[in-house]
C-alpha cells in the first residue's frame, strides 16, 4: 500500500514542478516587456497590413494630356512644297544681256519736198550686248551713208560723247554739232534719224537726246520743241515727217 502511495506521489510532484515553471517564465517575460516600453509601442502601432486592390479599368478616372497646337511661325514648310505654290516671278534681264536682233540705222529719202525716214539693216558681228549694238548703228549713222538714194540731215562731224541702254529706253549724248546749220525741215529730219535709230532695238522705247551733257529741249533757231524723252509716237504725233 505505501508503495503505491509513492508512485502516484512522483507524477504529482514533476507536474507541479513544471507548472511551477511555467508560470516563473510567464511572470519573467511580463517583467521584461514592462521594463521594454519602446517593443511594447512599436508592437501596439504598427498597422495591419492590408493587401492593396489594384483599380479596375472601369472604375480608373482617364487622363488626357494635352498637346500643344503649333503657331504659323514654327510650321516650315519643304521647300518642294513652298515652290510648287508660290508662282515665281519673272526675273529682270540683266544689264549685260545681249541680243541677236537686227540694229537699223534711219536715213532720209526725199519724196519731193517732203523727207521719208527709211531703214537700212546693220550687218553685226555675232550676238551683242544692246549697248554696243546701238553704239555701232550710231557710229555708222554718224559717217553718213554709202547708198546715193538715201541721204542724211546730221552735220558732219557731229560725235557721239555716250550712250546707254536701259530698260525703258536709250540716252543719246552727241556734240555742239548736231545743232548748227539747216532750217526747221532738216532740224526734223535729223531729229528722227536719230530718235528711230535709237529705238531701232526697242520700238516703243524712250529716247533721251542731249547735247554736249545737256537735255536737248529747243532745236534750231526756230525754236523747235523737242520732247524729252521723245518717242516714235510723239515725233509722228508732233511733225508731219514720216
Amino acid at each position: 500500500m505505501k508503495d503505491r502511495q509513492k508512485i502516484r506521489q512522483v507524477p504529482i510532484a514533476v507536474i507541479a514542478g513544471v507548472c511551477g515553471f511555467v508560470l516563473a517564465a510567464g511572470g519573467g517575460i511580463a517583467w521584461w516587456t514592462t521594463q521594454n516600453p519602446n517593443l511594447r509601442s512599436s508592437q501596439s502601432s504598427a498597422p495591419p497590413t492590408v493587401p492593396a486592390a489594384s483599380p479596375s479599368p472601369s472604375n480608373t478616372p482617364s487622363v488626357i494630356i494635352p498637346v500643344p497646337v503649333p503657331s504659323p511661325a514654327q510650321i516650315q514648310p519643304s521647300q518642294g512644297s513652298e515652290s510648287a505654290l508660290k508662282p515665281q516671278s519673272p526675273q529682270p534681264l540683266p544689264s549685260g544681256s545681249t541680243t541677236n536682233k537686227t540694229v537699223q540705222v534711219y536715213w532720209l529719202k526725199d519724196t519731193g519736198g517732203n523727207f521719208q525716214i527709211v531703214p537700212d539693216k546693220l550687218a553685226t558681228q555675232g550676238i551683242q550686248k544692246p549697248d554696243t549694238a546701238i553704239k555701232g548703228a550710231f557710229e555708222h549713222l554718224l559717217a553718213g551713208p554709202t547708198d546715193a538714194n538715201a541721204q542724211s540731215e546730221i552735220p558732219k562731224g557731229t560725235k557721239l560723247e555716250s550712250i546707254k541702254v536701259v530698260d525703258d529706253g536709250v540716252y543719246v549724248n552727241l556734240s555742239e554739232e548736231f545743232t548748227s546749220g539747216g532750217g526747221s525741215t532738216s532740224m526734223i529730219g535729223r531729229l528722227g534719224q536719230v530718235i528711230f535709230t535709237a529705238t531701232s532695238l526697242q520700238p516703243n522705247a524712250k529716247v533721251w537726246i542731249s547735247v554736249d551733257g545737256k537735255p536737248l529741249k529747243i532745236l534750231g533757231g526756230e525754236g523747235l520743241e523737242v520732247a524729252w524723252p521723245s518717242t516714235r509716237s510723239t515725233f509722228e504725233k508732233d511733225f508731219a515727217l514720216q
